[in-house]
């Protein structure tokens, strides 16, 4: 079968490979002998290879373009269906180099029609295994080990075999043999039948919405969780996927322990280890005896497991069959009651059930050789076996007598099973048509053999139990990988499995109800029939039937998902989005997952040692059922989104019933276990937040990122319809930060002061502008972009870098003040760093651009933050100790420097420095007043601070605010004006400087005989002590002791809003940059200092 077709290139023209599936037909190289057009061929061919969609493009008319040429040499890329790169398949280095002699056996279908139907079918069951796609490459890899591979057969499985007969086999299981009875028995059969059609609903819209899924693409191993994790992101696919892993997990302990509860209730009852001696202690020895048996029989499944799955394979069959023989049984035993119902009966005491595993005769006392003598049922009521002992008093009071277990179907015993018998733990099972007298002692009746509840039973209980017997949808999606069409089968064989279960189901439940007695049905383990299995007791020709083919369908599906599971977990592992679960990822030679086996024996011992099927059943329900749940919200999402990539073929599908299946799921695990629920959805959302903060970084094109912008976009347009609210605002800082010429970040301290002023909340902005242009700075910007998000990310300053290039920096600041952000999240606040050494530097456009950006910031309505000294701002890394934040409040801006020292202080590096706030008043005004009115504004605000008052004289307040700027704003007119040179200039700045100095001694100097007039208020008694302290103390003291507290950093403000007494186009200009930091407060409205304590 060496004859293929391969693509070489020809002269002339162009062409265009169209658009085509991930996994249609891989182009190979030709043949070597092609001269030397082939080695461009091949080129082509491997681009083609690599890409999804690709497109021929000759880069000059020379190029070659391919065609199709027929060649006789082998196909060593096999049948051209790429190998899927999935963590199940064992991707090994040595697969890289090796080649495949394998062809494509749908070329040659004419040849496969031609034999015989039933020859083939035959072949196919032979070939029959219901283990995933990598379970059956790790045993290829087991038999071919050291020797060639053989070559790779491409995939032939249909839709019945491949997905249809997998389904059912994992669909019906333990719950059907062993409580479907006892669930009708206790719900009714209208009750019963809620819950089935409940549950097969829930599962029918999961098929339909896994189909959409599974006909998107390829689908290789790994079932919902590729399926899942693809759709919805790598946080979802890996919470769901380990609940999935964990629902798997506890389900081959419920098979197991069904396995044990079959062995030793109704196979062989003597080889249990713990026997009761009394009948209260009956419960407890059965579960011990489950935890010992069920414990072995764990680890003799593993050891099967680990030896290798090609043992597992071969009993496939076996195990189907019993599947199938046992629902056929059943049908047949029940249409066989119609004309022979089979000989159970069932003794009766008044209307109670009894045990019937200690006696022979359904009688009080037998009439034997003209004697009458006492029953063995006798001397379990009373003291001895006389005719004058003391009995039971119930016991003496009601007759024995016995009703048919199973009477038939046209007996119309369906009447009686149609509603409802729910109980407490203990309450006996009783026939409430049979006549009852009193006189019964619930002290002395549990040690009685009446047939009694093990349980408290109630719907939800029942549904939570029930509901694992619909699970096992997904085994068709996880066998991909060996299904001929993968996107014909899945959803046609799956649906198909579905609603062929769901029949047998209500047709189960509707038959059990109306041909076998409701005692008979209540009674879980079939006590009263001598330890038949009650379903058996049904079927024909024989009991054996069903108890041999439910033990070993409960085996099979055991070593089903011990061998599925790992399986699942390793693909998690290998995909590298848990960390701490990477060791999993790793096995034999083989690519068998040694540790995730073990840790999968762990855990399933945790079932195992539960040893009530009853209770394992809700908690593989809760993990069922999330995934259940994820899955239709991955199609609900893709659909509403309508991304392009979203286009099944499986088109009988809506978001609307998608969004009906995630309700359904959701509802049934509250239906189920309420807490159960809770610790479920507890345990994904844990994984959730662990593999968003710890995880790898995956990009699968998923649909929550789509969801994310989708949502970001309504919420931009919602933002855009109003103005935002004053209660609303925040600072949503545009931080200016600026780069060396290496592209390294000049302030990092900057960013951390946003991480502290921000807290996480808000808009963050972090903008840097490079100067040139953008064709010959591309790369430098990609770096500073590059250098700015690390810098973000050592900070953990949460928000988004935009990185400018113009021509000069002031346009390129302009440009980041009025165009940054988008739509209504833009920002309201600009922070910048002082310009630092502008003195020194000879090139005044380091202080020109800071003016500008000042500018501009006030026409573009922006609050503008300038922190001095930003270098020694703390880390994130540091906790300020005792310290103040004070905050110069000269102009009332609405509140907006209060806010913030408070969002500092949210930061747990300022938390414990205290806030304090000064403003100024002057002589005349009523201080203490003023103290208490800010003090109240304060309490408004919701602030605490401490409050203090500086009084100072109108002549300080002009000389420091309105003088100084305006006559130096003068000055600087008057010097451009006289085109002085450079050094005139700075001499004629130097005389302005020391004349206004001078003008102020003598301002203090004519104050020193006047009366006190600066004072720092804070309290009245503090008042009075301030103005009768000696008056030796002059006010050019106070002020300059005052304005001479330096403070370790400073952070300027400036307010949006701008007071009446302040004129903005003068404040700050240009000469204003040679005042100290001191003299600068007085030219901007607000100014905030902090002060450490030594």
């Amino acid at each position: 079968m060496g004859e293929r077709f391969v693509v070489v290139p020809v002269d002339g023209g162009a062409g265009v490979v169209g658009d085509r599936e991930p996994s249609d037909a891989v182009v190979s190289d030709p043949a070597p002998d092609t001269g030397g057009s082939a080695g461009g061929g091949r080129a082509a061919a491997e681009e083609i290879e690599e890409g999804e969609d690709s497109v021929f493009e000759p880069q000059d008319p020379n190029t070659v373009v391919p065609i199709l040429e027929y060649n006789r040499e082998p196909n060593k890329y096999g049948d051209g269906v790429p190998k899927e790169n999935s963590p199940f398949i064992n991707n090994t280095e040595n697969d890289k180099g090796n080649s495949y002699d394998g062809t494509n056996m749908a070329l040659f279908e004419e040849e496969m029609e031609s034999n015989p139907m039933v020859s083939s079918l035959l072949n196919k069951l032979a070939n029959y295994t219901n283990l995933t796609q990598g379970a059956q490459e790790h045993e290829e890899a087991d038999e071919d080990e050291g020797s060639k591979k053989k070559a790779v057969k491409s995939p032939q499985m249909g839709t019945f075999m491949g997905v249809y007969l997998p389904c059912l086999q994992n669909i019906l299981g333990v719950i059907l043999f062993l409580r479907l009875t006892w669930i009708v028995g206790t719900a009714g059969i209208l009750e019963s039948l809620a819950i089935v059609c409940l549950c097969c609903s829930c599962t029918m819209l999961t098929a339909i919405s896994m189909s959409a899924i599974a006909t998107n693409g390829v689908v290789p191993a790994g079932g919902s969780y590729y399926m899942i994790s693809r759709s919805l992101g790598p946080e979802f696919g890996g919470a769901v996927g380990l609940c999935f892993y964990l629902g798997t997990t506890f389900a081959g302990s419920m098979y197991i322990l069904g396995t044990i509860e079959i062995l030793l209730t109704y196979i062989v009852p003597k080889a249990a280890i713990f026997v009761a001696e009394k009948k209260e202690d009956e419960l407890n020895a059965l579960l011990n005896n489950m935890r010992v048996y069920g414990t072995c029989c764990l680890a003799l499944m593993s050891v099967v497991v680990f030896v290798g799955v090609k043992y597992v394979n071969k009993l496939a069959l076996v195990f189907l069959a019993c599947v199938i023989l046992s629902i056929f049984s059943i049908y047949a035993g029940v249409i066989k009651t119609i004309f022979e119902p089979p000989d159970f009966p069932v003794c009766m005491l008044g209307n109670r059930t009894l045990q019937n595993l200690n006696f022979d005769k359904c009688l009080k006392t037998d009439f034997l050789d003209n004697m009458t003598v006492t029953t063995k049922l006798w001397s379990l009521f009373c003291d001895g076996p006389e005719l004058n002992a003391t009995c039971n008093e119930y016991f003496d009071n009601n007759n024995v007598t016995m009703v048919q277990g199973i009477p038939g179907l046209t007996s119309g015993v369906i009447s009686a099973n149609m509603w409802s018998v729910y109980g407490p733990l203990g309450m006996m099972v009783e026939n409430n048509e049979l006549s009852s007298l009193g006189g019964s002692d619930s002290a002395q009746d549990i040690y009685m053999p009446y047939v009694i509840n093990d349980i408290t039973t109630f719907f939800t209980l029942l549904v939570g139990i029930y509901f694992p017997s619909v699970t096992g949808i997904m085994a068709g999606s996880n066998r991909s990988g060996d299904l001929r069409d993968a996107q014909k089968s899945i959803p046609i064989g799956t649906i198909l499995a579905i609603a062929t279960t769901s029949f047998i189901y209500v047709t189960c439940v509707v038959l059990f109800g109306a041909s076998i007695e409701g005692v008979l049905l209540r009674d879980k383990f079939g006590d009263s029939v001598k330890g038949n299995l009650v379903i058996g007791t049904l079927s024909w020709p024989s009991p054996w039937v069903i108890v041999i083919g439910s033990f070993f369908s409960c085996c099979g599906a055991g070593l089903q998902s011990l061998t599925g599971a790992p399986r699942l977990l390793q693909a998690i592992a290998r995909d590298g989005i848990v960390p701490f679960l990477q060791v999993f990822g790793h096995g034999k030679a083989n690519g068998e997952p040694t540790w995730a086996l073990l840790l999968t024996g762990g855990i399933c011992e945790i079932g195992i040692l539960i040893a009530s099927l009853d209770a394992v059943a809700p908690i593989l329900s809760m993990f069922f059922l999330m995934c259940y749940l994820f899955v239709n919200l991955a199609c609900a999402v893709q659909t509403l989104l309508r991304t392009p990539n979203w286009r099944p073929r499986f088109k009988y599908y809506h978001w609307a019933l998608s969004f009906l299946g995630m309700s359904l799921c959701l509802a049934l695990m509250f239906i189920c276990s309420w807490y159960y629920a809770i610790v479920a959805m507890a345990i994904a959302g844990c994984i959730y937040k662990y593999i968003e903060y710890r995880g790898a970084e995956k990009e699968w094109g998923d649909g929550i990122r789509g969801l994310s912008l989708n949502a970001a976009r309504y919420a931009l347009i919602r933002l855009e319809e109003a103005p935002p609210h004053t209660k609303n605002w925040r600072p949503q800082v545009l931080v200016l930060l600026n780069v060396d010429s290496d592209q390294a970040v000049k302030h990092p301290r900057l960013l951390s002061l946003t991480t502290q002023l921000k807290a996480g909340k808000g808009l963050t902005i972090v903008g840097n502008v490079l100067e040139g242009t953008y064709l010959t700075k591309d790369a430098e910007a990609k770096r500073a972009e590059q250098n700015i998000k690390s810098s973000m990310s050592a900070e953990r300053t949460k928000g988004f870098c935009h990185v400018v290039v113009s021509s000069n920096l002031r346009d390129g600041m302009s440009h980041l003040i009025q165009s940054a952000g988008l739509g209504g999240m833009k920002h309201n606040t600009v922070l910048m760093a002082w310009p630092g050494a502008w003195r020194q530097s000879n090139d005044p456009q380091s202080w020109k651009n800071f003016i500008e950006t000042v500018r501009e910031s006030t026409a573009a309505h922006h609050a503008l933050l300038v922190a001095k000294n930003v270098d020694s701002f703390p880390t994130n890394q540091d906790r300020l100790g005792e310290g103040t934040i004070d905050v110069w409040w000269v102009v009332h801006d609405g509140g907006m420097l209060m806010l913030l020292p408070f969002l500092l202080r949210q930061h747990k590096v300022w938390r414990k420095c205290k806030m304090r706030i000064f403003t100024v008043a002057q002589m005349d005004d009523n201080s203490i007043q003023m103290k208490k009115d800010l003090q109240m504004f304060l309490y408004h605000l919701r602030l605490d601070a401490e409050v203090e008052v500086v009084e100072m004289h109108d002549n300080d307040i002009s000389a420091f605010t309105y003088e100084k700027t305006l006559m130096m704003e003068q000055r600087s007119q008057m010097l451009k004006q006289m085109q002085l040179s450079r050094t005139e200039r700075e001499r004629e700045a130097q005389l302005i400087h020391d004349r206004n100095t001078a003008s102020h001694a003598t301002i203090n100097d004519k104050a020193e005989t006047g009366p006190d007039r600066v004072h720092m208020t804070w309290t009245k008694d503090k008042l009075f002590a301030e103005r009768n302290r000696n008056r030796e103390c002059n006010a050019n003291v106070a002020v300059r002791d005052l304005f001479n507290m330096k403070p370790h950093f400073s952070l300027c403000a400036w307010p949006h809003r701008t007071d009446a007494h302040m004129n903005t186009n003068t404040c700050p200009s240009k000469t204003d940059l040679t005042i100290k930091c001191v003299d600068f407060i007085t030219c901007v409205p607000v100014h905030l200092q902090v002060h450490l304590k030594e």
